[in-house]
């Protein structure tokens, strides 16, 4: 597609020269994609160089639109709509194209830009609670962006940041000391992140407790919740913890150990892997050594009461706890030594964060405290920030236990998907395991394209019987168009259609919905790269509904197995190939699997 732009360019560079004198360089101009409304692949706005040739933009656009038809052999034709001239290519530009195609699928992937090493870093479990709603976007979000930077030809490694230590773990630990009585992931029979989650909750409803009764005896609430005995032993376990009190340390990988069973069968549900885990109970320490070195080097202070800071209002910032008065270390002061030790493991030249937007203040402030440090990895951290996941119910809330558990969702999405599809009928002479992967696999594709469709930055509504839907803007609609373009497959292999041409430049004549098809086809190498470049799955997604929906406007408008010519028949095999073939690549982008058959 670059190689027929950088041909118009040329052709429009040469129309500038002939019919006007002007000499305007090809690689100065700029082609846009020619809206859908109007006929046309590329269009040239005019208005630019109404001063310099003294014509209105309309009458520019004529002079060079006729120029090109009679002196460019790509183009067709063209459609002036005021300064915007749109031009038509040639159907055996796209027949030839399409040729080169058949048999190098994605030959052109990673072969522009700056190729680098990224370590895209999402999830970042709690050890106190299991996964949400928040955390599937988050999750998807993280995959999809490390698949999209890979196929765009960087070297990436996903990494996993486990929150593992602070005051948070230690509130599920007393309140499993207080009101466990020695229950088990196994005795429980319940997964064991929702185990040492169910204490988490426990907890704070005790906790609140607590607070109630000390203001009831005339003690400000604000008083009264530092002054809470729960909150008081939290505390002092958190001390014991990082003095490595023997039972402390017993209790915590105790409870830790359930919990990583039950993430481990999260992720393998969801379809989400890591190359790299990060413990912060590993890199606290690197991060008080940080926080020394800032006071060695007199960017960071101390106040009265011994806790240090970080002055970063010449930044537009404020003031910085780094390290609190009694030693114990915040969120700040564990990501400063993550930043080192992923730098130290991979010489990064980008660290990602995917984090929703709660935290955009938290990483520039990261990134400011490495700048005062000196360190030379400090430019390359990027927050991939993402809005929040909303349900009709509002905000999830998981101190008190009202969040979208992410296995209960995904179990729901199955079920949800089990009557969607039994309704249709679209499960004849499935087997009863072939049913059940069909079922997980629509779900996955219902919740990952639902989540991931939608730019990162917008904060969204989870509609689950929306993103389940067969038609519309979905995972399924999609599924469904490959499994479709399958079973032509099969039914073209079974009378014996020939499916090994790669030359098809002697079809005449395309149908509209053909050419829109190829034209498509042409941008998945772009659209890999916009998508990379901004960090944005929405993009992928949106290009594959797109081809999706051309595919089914084709399937409907062109009867392919009525066609009596051999070579035409032969294409809409091949062309149906190579969309299923995009289809299959780009979902796999956004971590999506797609069915042979439904």
């Amino acid at each position: 597609m670059k190689q027929l732009e950088a041909q118009i360019a040329q052709a429009l560079s040469q129309a500038l020269q002939d019919t006007f004198q002007h000499a305007f360089p090809a690689e100065q101009i700029n082609l846009q994609p020619t809206r859908k409304e109007f006929a046309g692949t590329f269009t040239f706005v005019t208005f630019p160089l109404t001063k310099a040739l003294g014509k209105g933009p309309e009458q520019i656009g004529q002079a060079l639109g006729e120029s090109l038809v009679q002196n460019a052999e790509q183009v067709a034709g063209y459609n002036v709509v005021k300064g915007f001239l749109n031009i038509e290519i040639k159907d055996n530009v796209w027949l030839q194209l399409f040729s080169e195609q058949v048999n190098s699928f994605g030959a052109d992937f990673g072969k522009t830009g700056q190729k680098q090493k990224v370590v895209v870093e999402y999830s970042s479990p709690n050890t106190n609670k299991p996964l949400h709603l928040g955390h599937l976007r988050n999750n998807f979000l993280g995959y999809s962006v490390s698949e999209i930077l890979k196929a765009a030809g960087n070297e990436v490694v996903k990494a996993n940041l486990v929150n593992d230590r602070g005051i948070h773990i230690c509130k599920s630990m007393i309140a499993y000391e207080k009101f466990g009585n020695g229950e088990t992931p196994e005795s429980a029979n319940i997964k064991g992140d929702h185990l040492v989650g169910k204490y988490y909750v426990e907890f704070d409803k005790a906790y609140k407790q607590e607070i109630e009764e000390l203001v009831a005896q005339g003690v400000e609430k604000e008083q009264a919740k530092k002054q809470a005995p729960l909150m008081m032993e939290a505390q002092e376990m958190l001390q014991k913890w990082e003095q490595g009190d023997q039972e402390t340390i017993a209790l915590w990988e105790k409870m830790n150990g359930w919990v990583y069973d039950g993430f481990h069968a999260t992720y393998k549900n969801i379809g989400v892997d890591f190359d790299k885990f990060y413990y912060e109970s590993n890199t606290y320490l690197l991060g008080k050594d940080r926080v020394e070195e800032g006071l060695d080097k007199g960017v960071f202070f101390k106040k009265a009461d011994g806790s240090v800071w970080v002055d970063l209002t010449e930044e537009g910032l404020d003031e910085k706890l780094l390290l609190r008065a009694d030693g114990t270390s915040v969120y700040i002061t564990q990501d400063l030594g993550t930043a080192e030790l992923k730098y130290e493991d991979f010489q990064y030249d980008q660290s990602v964060y995917v984090v929703a937007d709660e935290q955009n203040y938290h990483f520039q402030v990261l990134k400011a405290v490495l700048k005062k440090l000196g360190k030379s990895y400090a430019e390359g951290i990027f927050h991939l920030s993402y809005g929040m996941v909303d349900l009709p119910s509002g905000k999830m809330k998981s101190r008190e236990g009202t969040v979208v558990d992410a296995d209960e969702l995904v179990d729901e999405m199955i079920d949800t998907a089990r009557q969607k599809t039994d309704e249709l009928g679209k499960i004849d002479g499935f087997s009863s395991e072939e049913a059940q992967q069909l079922y997980h696999t629509l779900a996955m594709g219902a919740l990952k394209y639902f989540l991931l469709k939608v730019d990162p930055k917008k904060r969204m509504l989870f509609n689950p019987e929306e993103s389940i839907d067969f038609k519309g803007n979905t995972g399924p609609f999609i599924q469904y168009t490959h499994a479709r373009i399958a079973a032509i497959q099969r039914k073209a292999a079974d009378m014996g259609v020939a499916s090994d041409s790669t030359d098809f430049t002697e079809v005449e004549t395309l149908h509209e919905t053909e050419r829109e098809a190829l034209i498509l086809l042409n941008y998945v190498s772009s659209v890999v790269a916009d998508a990379a470049k901004n960090y944005a799955p929405s993009i992928v997604a949106q290009y594959a509904f797109d081809l999706a929906k051309t595919y089914n406007r084709f399937y409907t408008e062109v009867p392919i197995f009525q066609e009596p010519n051999a070579q035409v028949l032969s294409f809409r095999i091949a062309l149906s190939r190579q969309v299923a073939q995009t289809i299959k690549f780009m979902m796999g982008l956004l971590g999506i699997s797609v069915p042979e058959r439904m």
